[in-house]
């Protein structure tokens, strides 16, 4: 499973074979540059639950309830669940806790009709409660809890538990005692975080909430940067745009009719430009082949065959 959070982003994960996509509440990070989860909307999640289910066809999607959204009663979780199905198309719901509390809201959006995904251990948006973004489970009480939440949430109708931060003890003894899914780092179902894995950040301040468990397959920041600083160098060399890059043509006599209307409406200056860059046209035309670069890209000027 890996996040998503656009029409771009969806088409890559749904391009790659990936089987479940989450619609993530991280896109209040990722997307948005918070420093957690909280302040990210309904109907901001809404958007990006429509766009990610334009772009992605066949994976799974499952639309996170975001902070605020389910935690006051059953009835608004149900509300807010089938708003992100009826609204965002999504497939699936994911919501947060184990609690008693969530437990009964998890059951009321199955008892009307959609599917649950569960989330225990390290719930983000309760980090006010946690003290930050920590591991879960590491003492023996805290695992059992871990353990008798996620078995609470399959009781419910949940199809499945993200595990997010626990030990791997831990999250072997949830799989163990569940007869649904887990999703964890090194689990047989995994997720993470499409800007993560890829590689998209390079900033300390991003470093600082990326999980440990977090590898990065790619480093398509750096790429990026690199594509972005070679455009402004060109821009500023005036080597872009060239000629392979203004296909759009006017016939000489054209462009002579437009300088001479010009010259007679008394702009003398866009007369002569006009004439100019016509004339240089009509020249790059007749460029031949040779002329192009040796990494294959057409010179400064030089024309489209």
């Amino acid at each position: 499973m890996v996040t998503a959070y656009d029409y771009s982003s969806a088409v890559h994960v749904d391009s790659a074979g990936i089987d479940l996509i989450l619609v993530g509440d991280s896109a209040a990070m990722v997307a948005h540059g918070h420093g957690n989860t909280l302040p990210i909307s309904l109907d901001l999640m809404l958007e990006h639950c429509r766009a990610v289910v334009r772009g992605a066809q066949r994976p799974l999607i499952v639309g996170d309830l975001p902070f605020g959204s389910y935690e006051s009663s059953a009835a608004q979780a149900v509300e807010s669940a089938v708003r992100l199905v009826k609204e965002g198309g999504v497939d699936a719901v994911k919501m947060e806790g184990g609690a008693p509390s969530r437990v009964s809201a998890a059951r009321a959006i199955v008892e009307a009709g959609i599917a649950v995904m569960g989330h225990v251990g390290l719930t983000p948006q309760a980090i006010s409660v946690l003290g930050g973004f920590r591991a879960q489970g590491k003492t023996i009480d805290s695992a059992l809890k871990v353990v008798e939440a996620a078995l609470a949430l399959q009781e419910a109708g949940c199809f499945a538990v993200v595990l997010e931060c626990v030990p791997s003890p831990v999250a072997a003894a949830a799989t163990q005692a569940l007869q649904i899914p887990t999703i964890r780092h090194r689990g047989w179902i995994s997720v993470l975080v499409y800007h993560d894995l890829l590689g998209m950040f390079h900033s300390p301040d991003h470093s600082k909430v990326t999980p440990k468990f977090c590898k990065q397959f790619g480093n398509v920041g750096a790429v990026i940067t690199k594509a972005l600083t070679e455009y402004r160098e060109e821009v500023e060399a005036r080597s872009f745009p060239d000629a392979i890059c203004t296909p759009y043509k006017m016939s000489c006599k054209d462009a002579d009719d437009f300088a001479s209307v010009l010259q007679k409406m008394g702009f003398d200056g866009s007369a002569a430009a006009a004439a100019a860059a016509a004339d240089n046209a009509e020249k790059l035309v007749h460029r031949k082949p040779q002329e192009m670069s040796t990494n294959g890209v057409l010179t400064a000027g030089a024309a489209v065959y």
